[in-house]
């Protein structure tokens, strides 16, 4: 159960075991090479109002996600939050660890005074779709993309 678990931001030292993790959101891409998810990770980390949370249970991490806080010249000046990158290891899903972590990207957004949080899921599985109505998101508006890269298979 999600009681279980610890939600904490990832370090430095969770890249090999978070790329891992990520495999189970795209099992079809090619794995990073060390250089450069290390190189992706330092840019990351210089984000001031960048997080990605991490769920972990015993020692080993079970579910992600990466929130965005972005300034914002509009709602008197309230920021705005993103959420990307949501993944549950495939051997832990349906224990409530993905909504865990949801849960606290939602509550260190509010705590840095975004109005709103967004996220866009390539899903059309209804199962992914109940899991973020379950967690809290509701279906508010319509969201276009630009792809360089073909959407990953759902």
């Amino acid at each position: 159960m999600a009681s279980e678990i610890i939600v904490r931001r990832a370090t430095g030292e969770d890249l090999p075991e978070l790329i891992q993790l990520y495999r189970h959101l795209v099992p079809g891409d090619e794995p990073l090479d060390d250089g450069k998810a290390r190189a992706i990770w330092e840019r990351f980390s210089r984000l001031e109002d960048a997080s990605i949370f991490l769920a972990v249970r015993s020692t080993t991490l079970v579910a992600t996600c990466t929130l965005v806080v972005i300034p914002n010249f509009v709602r008197s000046g309230a920021s705005y939050a993103l959420i990307e990158n949501v993944v549950t290891h495939a051997d832990f899903r349906g224990h409530g660890y993905g909504k865990a972590v949801l849960a606290h990207a939602v509550e260190t957004a509010w705590a840095l005074g975004c109005y709103k949080v967004m996220l866009l899921t390539g899903s059309k599985d209804p199962a992914t779709l109940g899991f973020y109505r379950n967690a809290g998101f509701q279906t508010t508006k319509t969201g276009f993309e630009m792809r360089r890269l073909p959407p990953r298979e759902s």
